[in-house]
């Protein structure tokens, strides 16, 4: 459940801001961004949110935001799991409304080349570095065969193989663990698989392997200490991308639905 609280961050963050706006559920006259292809089948722990929004609302009705309850979880899952901490910044106002088109161009694809995934990066205010470093979280959590039958199949590239068969339709929904080495902990190894040719995702190999990114990499492989404090410190600046203030927005009594 940890991976899933912080991939539900990050992909509420590259969007249209640290606002929430993953959170909102479709109406008939509203289309939200959880069923857009970046989030549909893929974002989990919906219900955690919703649990801890209850108990917040209980003590204290209408100070917490949405918005800060999900990056405050993002990060105690790293924790928890051996990673990191930071100082996450609180006072976000939640939005709104949601963007589904924006989920679909705007985070970052499996199966995107190292160019489009540093421009996608970039355009969020991120150096490569940082993304590197941002990638790193992918020694937590899991994909689905659909989005990684290609890679392991065209380069024999995992073990998981096992587990997804080559022809499309079979066993999409099957789970691999995205770091094989150490699944349940945050640590260094997602680099050292890169190195080893063991990277589950297209666009997590395409870090290295004769690419500008290499050398990231590799320090990261060797300094798990360097990777953590930037991860650390790449986790604040995302947390600050498009956040809403003052009257811009608003703190939902219930984070799948607008207030009023």
């Amino acid at each position: 459940m940890g991976a899933s609280l912080l991939r539900m961050h990050f992909h509420d963050c590259f969007v249209t801001g640290c606002d929430g706006s993953v959170l909102l559920d479709d109406t008939p006259s509203f289309r939200g961004e959880k069923t857009a292809g970046p989030n549909d089948n893929s974002l989990r722990g919906f219900e955690v949110i919703d649990a801890v929004k209850s108990q917040v609302e209980s003590l204290c009705p209408g100070v917490v935001s949405c918005a800060d309850i999900l990056a405050v979880a993002a990060r105690d899952s790293v924790v928890a799991l051996g990673g990191p901490t930071w100082a996450v910044q609180l006072g976000r106002k939640d939005s709104t409304t949601a963007d589904y088109a924006a989920a679909n161009t705007d985070l970052p694809s499996p199966f995107m080349d190292l160019p489009a995934l540093i421009s996608s990066f970039s355009d969020k205010g991120f150096t490569s570095k940082q993304m590197v470093a941002l990638s790193g979280a992918h020694t937590i959590g899991h994909a689905t065969c659909r989005v990684f039958r290609d890679r392991i199949h065209q380069n024999n590239a995992s073990s998981s193989s096992a587990g997804c068969p080559p022809l499309a339709g079979s066993n999409d929904t099957s789970l691999s663990p995205l770091d094989a080495a150490s699944p349940a902990f945050f640590d260094n190894a997602y680099f050292t698989n890169l190195i080893a040719n063991q990277g589950l995702l297209h666009s997590d190999q395409q870090l290295f392997g004769g690419a500008s990114t290499d050398a990231h990499v590799v320090d990261y492989a060797k300094r798990p200490r360097a990777f953590l404090a930037d991860f650390a410190a790449a986790m604040v600046k995302m947390g600050s991308l498009g956040v809403i203030t003052g009257t811009d927005g608003e703190v939902r009594a219930n984070c799948r639905k607008i207030n009023g």
